[in-house]
């Protein structure tokens, strides 16, 4: 084949395709990730807190669940595309752990620096105002992460490579 006739358009390296991540792709991965987030962490505090547990072990289940969920949105996203279960759970390791943790720790830190909100019971609107508050910061601060992770064929664009 004659290279210099060859249409090099269709063979852009792969870091020519993830330096230009759309704000687009980093809102729609932060967007799933906060799913997975919200579902474990609501979760958890529901359980915390009929359980009637301190704000420590609540945390730490919210937490969990929290990773949980998130992890489990790519993993099964990933095996119903044919990936082993060992191969998806690497994939869904490296593309949420640290948006996951991003998320976490904002949302986390947002509720526990809200007055009142840590000893705020279910019913009160506090508790969801600082929970709800917590998860729109972290959107704000965990979409520039994906968007620069995803850019580096980090994150989720690992996930994209199954799709």
């Amino acid at each position: 084949m004659d290279h210099s006739t060859h249409d090099s358009a269709h063979h852009a390296s792969p870091h020519d395709a993830r330096a230009g991540a759309s704000w687009g792709t980093a809102v729609k991965a932060t967007l799933h990730c906060l799913t997975g987030c919200a579902i474990g962490e609501i979760l958890g505090m529901v359980i915390g807190t009929a359980l009637l547990w301190g704000n420590v072990p609540t945390m730490a289940l919210a937490i969990t669940l929290a990773f949980l969920f998130g992890y489990s949105f790519t993993l099964f996203a990933v095996v119903r595309a044919g990936l082993s279960l060992k191969a998806a759970i690497k994939v869904a390791l490296a593309a949420d752990t640290v948006s996951i943790a991003v998320m976490e720790f904002v949302d986390n830190a947002i509720i526990a620096l809200t007055p009142g909100a840590m000893d705020a019971h279910l019913s009160d609107g506090l508790f969801w105002s600082a929970l709800l508050g917590g998860f729109a910061v972290a959107f704000l601060v965990t979409t520039p992460v994906n968007k620069w992770m995803i850019g580096r064929g980090k994150g989720h664009a690992v996930v994209h490579a199954h799709h």
